[in-house]
């Protein structure tokens, strides 16, 4: 997988780059907006992180380069702006997530590897695996191989098992299931959130798993096989 990062202050793009690497994705770097809206126009990325405010071409300007080019790259808006409205902004302009300064690198990589997965993950399967469980991605039912018992998850539900099964090596922080679940607009949500994941533990114990979500505190969650308890 390849990724261009458009950032022009060279030590962050410096330290996304080398972190994307250990990863195994191939990364360039365009430092200002004129290289970086031609090399995004190339059309040889699968995934381009564009920074907001850049030198000559603002990032909004090389998204709607990007569309206008009918350019199939996933695209992560990066910005030291917070505000409400440029995030709609890039999120109506076509992008396909957001994520603003400062921010932790695990985080990105997380939201990179969920958008290229997307794509990749499940091409092809009717289902994703994770411990002894299997989410058939046609149907939305849930099965253990240890009991061959299976239960139907509501949308809600299926969607964040989903996430987390095709993030499974990693803690999926709750700003990611926000955006990623309810999308932008998820201040009145947080509680259903805790919610959703205590109805999937009950459901996965239902059925014998041994598959638990880890609640990690003021961090988010991950998928764990364990003989203890599930967490309520």
């Amino acid at each position: 997988m390849r990724v261009l990062v458009i950032e022009d202050e060279e030590k962050i793009a410096d330290l996304i780059k080398d972190r994307l690497k250990k990863e195994k994705y191939d990364v360039d770097v365009s430092l200002d907006g004129e290289d970086g809206s031609y090399n995004a126009l190339t059309n040889i990325y699968d995934l381009i992180i564009l920074d907001v405010m850049l030198p000559y071409k603002d990032g909004f300007e090389i998204l709607e380069e990007i569309k206008e080019n009918d350019i199939k790259s996933k695209i992560l808006m990066l910005t030291a702006r917070g505000e409400i409205d440029d995030k709609l902004t890039g999120l109506t302009g076509g992008a396909d997530d957001y994520l603003t300064k400062p921010f932790h690198m695990d985080e990105l990589v997380a939201r990179v590897n969920i958008q290229l997965r997307k794509d990749t993950s499940v091409k092809n399967k009717d289902y994703i695996e994770f411990g002894d469980i299997k989410l058939n991605i046609k149907s939305s039912y849930v099965s253990s191989n240890i009991t061959g018992e299976q239960i139907e998850l509501i949308h809600k539900e299926f969607q964040i098992l989903e996430l987390l099964i095709n993030n499974k090596n990693q803690i999926v922080s709750k700003e990611i299931i926000y955006d990623n679940i309810w999308g932008i607009d998820n201040d009145s949500i947080s509680n259903n959130l805790e919610a959703y994941i205590s109805f999937i533990r009950k459901k996965l114990k239902s059925i014998g798993s041994k598959v638990n979500i880890k609640a990690l505190r003021g961090v988010g969650y991950r998928l764990e096989v364990t003989n203890e308890e599930s967490e309520e």
